[in-house]
């Protein structure tokens, strides 16, 4: 970072759990703000207090009106305008977005210093495919609803990120274990705190898991893309077009990987038949 950063609107991401987490840089430009725009003054108090940093600080949420934007933007324009949330990355899963667009309308200097992010960490711990993957946010409160969101996304292939709460997190993976089916999941929980852990099984067993005991802290639950039941023996004319598909927009490693992980396909036939149709284009 520049010893002398511009005036302009910094999004700035802050520690989910352990402060040893926040960076250098993040660090350097907090002691330089004129104002930092944060969801909760006293969360992102604490956070000054341990690195012995005090700056002015103003609410910034959901709920705050477009004056509330507007004075941060022309804040924003003649001085160093920090952006938080209470933890991770801000405007994934906090607010944000339209204070980001309103700031790049008014041709405010925006910068991004990246850091922690709760969803990015549990798809690290989960050993769940990464190549494509989906952030959800959180899951609804009531049944019925969540249960739309699972039937919304079952048939993508992608991998599945949603944050939950620890006493709704048995009825959750048990709403999405009747409409998605067993699939694997990870329940990744106070990541990079002291009792960080990531447990990990099929949708129902982790249902079953923790409808007595549910656990405490931030939760993220991982879930692995679906796999489609295609006979291992498919005809080579079904499977050259499978992969004619997937080669349309994807090397031949990673389309005999797709092919063999969601289709059933023995990886190394799925593979030869890759190399052989791409060495035919």
């Amino acid at each position: 970072m520049k010893s002398s950063p511009s005036s302009g609107l910094y999004i700035v991401a802050t520690p989910i759990g352990n402060l040893g987490d926040l960076s250098d840089r993040a660090k350097s430009l907090f002691a330089l703000a004129d104002l930092v725009a944060c969801e909760d003054k006293r969360v992102t108090g604490k956070l000054l207090n341990h690195l012995g940093i005090k700056r002015p600080m103003v609410a910034y949420h959901d709920h705050s009106d477009d004056a509330a934007r507007d004075a941060l933007i022309a804040r924003a324009a003649s001085g160093i305008v920090v952006l938080v949330s209470d933890a991770g990355t801000p405007l994934i899963s906090d607010p944000g977005y339209k204070l980001v667009r309103a700031a790049r309308a008014a041709g405010i200097t925006i910068a991004t210093l990246p850091g922690p992010s709760a969803a990015i960490a549990a798809l690290t711990l989960a050993g769940l495919p990464t190549d494509r993957f989906v952030f959800a946010g959180f899951l609804p409160n009531k049944t019925k609803a969540r249960r739309d969101v699972a039937a919304e996304f079952a048939a993508l292939r992608a991998t599945l990120v949603f944050y939950e709460t620890g006493p709704r997190l048995a009825a959750s993976l048990a709403d999405l274990a009747d409409v998605l089916g067993p699939r694997e999941a990870a329940v990744a929980r106070e990541i990079t705190k002291m009792h960080e852990e990531c447990v990990t099984g099929t949708l129902p067993a982790l249902a079953d898991r923790y409808v007595d005991a549910p656990p405490k802290g931030e939760i993220v639950i991982v879930i692995a893309p679906p796999i489609t039941a295609v006979a291992a023996d498919l005809d080579d004319a079904a499977l050259d077009a499978l992969l004619t598909d997937l080669l349309s927009d994807m090397p031949v490693a990673k389309a005999a990987r797709e092919a063999a992980r969601n289709h059933g396909v023995e990886r190394k036939r799925a593979y030869d038949r890759a190399v052989a149709l791409k060495g035919g284009q």
